[in-house]
């Protein structure tokens, strides 16, 4: 039962991504342009593999795009502190596009935060410098903190969000919905029988690949892919190496742990490698469905 939920969250997010009206196919960025990628851990954690700006990168890639990231985010930062590493990290690497991500910790630092009157001074004095140097800007709209609308900090969170999309409007900047697609994806999946809290996120924040899938979706649309380079971006995707982290847990007595412990090292080593493949053979003939 428990595996036919997870198939069914997984479908539902699935079809999410390539759901939505049709883009005119325009691609905005050409090859040859650097993007660079401002904000805070979300955006630090997506450089790693399988994260959002490596998907955004090799889903424009996948239609003939070749473009180069250039990432600059920062774990904890809020929006005076991009702001103030704006020269250096991203108008100094002289980037064609800026993507703006900024606004979890804002809100999510509570005390430690910025409060949305400066906050609003903080982003668009970003956005106006970026611009000042002839960068093109994508706005995006901050993900939740955590998987509950309801939740106190994405009440809050809502108005910040709010400012970004009439920001965007008003300096004729892309716009990346991602709370919107971010709340819309949660909400299916929790009414396919998943369980908020790790669907697109591995702590309620942090995207887990799901949920850089869901972030890289939303830009590549922003930057004017429709279905059918959606669809190509995913399988290119589909086809990358993503390195999940596991280990062999085991239930024991302590009678049993102190004879374990006995075993000269490196027999016991090659025991647990042992373990390590026959549980990854295991996995592996599941997902490959043989």
């Amino acid at each position: 039962m428990a595996s036919k939920t997870v198939r069914a969250m997984i479908c539902v997010v699935a079809v999410m991504f390539l759901a939505g009206v049709a883009g005119a196919g325009d691609i905005q960025v050409e090859s040859g342009q650097k993007i660079a990628f401002l904000g805070d851990s979300i955006t630090a954690g997506g450089n790693a593999p399988l994260g959002y700006l490596g998907m955004v990168i090799s889903g424009l890639e996948a239609n003939g795009v070749k473009a180069t990231k250039v990432p600059a985010g920062v774990s904890g930062h809020k929006s005076n502190q991009m702001l103030a590493r704006l020269q250096r990290d991203v108008i100094d690497k002289k980037p064609d596009w800026m993507t703006l991500s900024c606004g979890v910790n804002d809100v999510w630092h509570g005390a430690r935060g910025v409060k949305l009157e400066d906050y609003k001074t903080n982003i668009t004095e970003i956005v106006t410098r970026a611009k000042k140097a002839g960068i093109k800007v994508m706005i995006l709209t901050s993900t939740m903190i955590t998987e509950d609308p309801k939740a106190s900090n994405n009440v809050k969170l809502a108005a910040y969000n709010a400012f970004l999309v009439e920001l965007a409007k008003s300096e004729s900047c892309l716009l990346a919905d991602l709370n919107a697609d971010m709340q819309k994806a949660v909400a299916q999946a929790v009414k396919a029988g998943a369980k908020p809290g790790r669907i697109l996120t591995r702590d309620g924040v942090h995207m887990n690949p799901l949920g850089n899938a869901m972030m890289a979706t939303g830009l590549l649309r922003a930057f004017g892919l429709d279905d059918q380079q959606i669809a190509k971006a995913a399988e290119r995707w589909d086809s990358a190496e993503y390195n999940m982290r596991s280990t062999v847990s085991l239930k024991m007595t302590f009678a049993e742990y102190k004879r374990l412990i006995k075993i000269p090292g490196a027999e016991r080593k090659a025991l647990m490698a042992q373990a390590e493949a026959k549980y990854r053979a295991m996995i592996m003939e599941r997902v490959k469905g043989k």
